[in-house]
């Protein structure tokens, strides 16, 4: 018992500075990723493109978990929350709703490009209610899964409490194989079974792209599905794996389940590690909207597009008599990209978006 005692609580003094400095470096990326990532895909991307419903709540995921992070840098710089128990429980929320929405949303993503790879006709029949029906599904599912994290943490806590998030004490389980069932069910459901599918997803779709399998009408639909569900599986070993290594551990020693010394510090010194990757998929996970959707790509380069032809009509307004063109320039060229675009319903490309359009 006395090993316990010097293992269970080592002064780990870099948590607070490592978790200021990394939420700082992700916000604002974060920020601006997600929000230019929800508008463009809610605004422009195709309504055929089946992956766009998954992205759209991916998007809202992360984001929701963005706007949480100036709290928590608040609290890791000042050592103090002055915010309330509600806000902090809130925020603690917020941080696993974004990973296991995350890794749900992903794991779909994986599915259904896998899907659509090997059966490309069915997806011209697949209605875009079924994504959101799924979606639903999966917010329901992952919010009520991730209530007991706010549940554990909440132990002691009163709402003038000045402590919050890491520093939050976790309620005792009397019952060490209720732990263990408990910490294995949530890696089972949690990990372990998104870790499979995405796996899975991913090897068959290079084995058949490899293969010749797929009745592809364009091998570059092919390539694309690849890159996305590869994008999926790195994202998820990057930021989701070296986590939930770590949490069974975690869980094990803050419920006294391990009694190695070695062990618990080992433990305890990566835990702030791995929960700092965890958070890194914010920013990781816009690259699917950016360079695995064709339509992104289009929405992009058109609006670049836009505004060089824009900065074109720069000389004809000085020969016109209107002195220093600038300040007008600035007003206009926004107004005019804004004019030139097409609406939220054309298709960018006409003809050619035809199959990629409908299996994207």
């Amino acid at each position: 018992m006395h090993s316990n005692w010097t293992c269970s609580d080592p002064n780990i003094t870099y948590k607070s500075t490592l978790y200021a400095a990394t939420y700082t470096i992700i916000f604002i990326p974060g920020l601006l990723a997600n929000s230019a990532a929800l508008w463009v895909l809610c605004r422009f991307i195709s309504k055929k493109n089946k992956a766009v419903i998954f992205m759209i709540n991916l998007a809202m995921a992360d984001l929701a978990h963005v706007l949480s992070l100036p709290l928590r840098i608040y609290y890791y710089i000042n050592r103090t929350w002055p915010f309330g128990r509600f806000l902090c429980l809130l925020c603690f929320y917020l941080k696993y709703l974004n990973m296991y929405a995350s890794i749900c949303f992903l794991t779909c993503i994986s599915i259904q490009r896998y899907f659509f790879l090997y059966q490309p006709f069915k997806a011209k029949d697949w209605k875009r209610r079924y994504d959101i029906a799924i979606s639903a599904a999966v917010w329901l599912f992952v919010g009520a899964a991730c209530s007991p994290f706010p549940i554990m943490r909440s132990f002691r806590l009163q709402n003038n409490s000045k402590t919050c998030f890491a520093d939050l004490e976790v309620r005792q389980i009397e019952s060490k194989v209720a732990t263990v069932a408990m910490t294995a069910t949530a890696e089972l459901f949690g990990f372990i079974g998104p870790l499979i599918v995405i796996v899975f997803c991913t090897w068959k779709t290079k084995v058949s792209l490899q293969g010749f399998q797929i009745p592809l009408q364009n091998n570059s639909e092919g390539r694309k599905a690849s890159r996305m569900v590869c994008t999926c599986a790195i994202v998820f070993f990057v930021c989701f794996a070296p986590y939930h290594i770590n949490f069974f551990f975690y869980m094990m020693v803050k419920e006294n389940v391990i009694t190695d010394c070695l062990l618990r510090r080992i433990t305890l010194h990566t835990q702030p590690f791995c929960l700092t990757l965890a958070s890194l998929d914010c920013c990781l996970d816009p690259i699917l909207y950016f360079f695995m959707t064709s339509e992104f790509q289009d929405q992009i380069s058109r609006h670049s597009s836009m505004e060089q032809h824009c900065q074109q009509w720069r000389p004809s307004f000085s020969a016109a008599g209107l002195g220093d063109p600038s300040g007008t320039m600035q007003v206009l060229i926004p107004i005019c990209s804004w004019l030139l675009q097409p609406s939220a319903g054309t298709t960018p490309s006409g003809p050619s978006l035809g199959v990629q359009g409908q299996i994207h």
